[in-house]
């Protein structure tokens, strides 16, 4: 495994509908809090596609990406008022500790993947609070997403979160991807 980004003359693909099959916003929404006005982080939002999908349902998400060209695009297609683009790195995040009531990552586990990334989240999502994590399963055949040398896999990410203090409260495995629900 390796860091990585998505290539920017590739971001107009990250808008695309059909991303939804391997995650709906009914199955994201599901496992965050959205009651009220709570705060969430979305790792590795891109251009904001799902960020667009959950800000109407919180009271600020912050539009995590380490590519300021990705926020770029994301302002060319209109950000939510409740939305807060953040440059940063998910091993570095610049939240106070306990700040996030939740956060979500879409296919973008494996871009981040390390022991600093999951004490950073650990440190910034508050106890209770709740880690959504959506990504290409190192089980599926590599057909879409990255290759399946750089995917992990749900038992591997289950893991990876548990070592870190939060619990799981559901992991599910699909044909070429996995979907968690943690607690911190």
């Amino acid at each position: 495994m390796g860091f990585h980004t998505f290539p920017i003359d590739r971001a107009d693909a990250l808008r695309d509908a059909s991303r939804y099959r391997y995650c709906s916003r009914e199955e994201l929404l599901e496992g965050l809090p959205t009651d009220g006005d709570v705060t969430v982080a979305d790792l590795g939002s891109g251009t904001g596609f799902y960020t667009d999908d959950v800000a109407p349902y919180v009271g600020r998400c912050y539009a995590v990406d380490v590519q300021e060209a990705m926020h770029e695009r994301y302002r060319e297609e209109g950000v939510p008022s409740t939305v807060e683009l953040v440059t940063a790195a998910v091993d570095s995040l610049p939240f106070a500790d306990d700040e996030l009531d939740g956060a979500f990552s879409t296919m973008t586990h494996h871009e981040y993947a390390s022991e600093a990334a999951f004490a950073e989240l650990a440190r910034v999502i508050r106890p209770g609070g709740r880690l959504v994590t959506v990504d290409w399963s190192a089980d599926g055949d590599g057909e879409d997403g990255p290759s399946v040398d750089e995917r992990f896999s749900a038992e591997t990410a289950v893991d990876q979160l548990e070592s870190a203090g939060f619990s799981i409260q559901s992991a599910r495995e699909r044909p070429e991807t996995f979907h968690l629900i943690a607690r911190r």
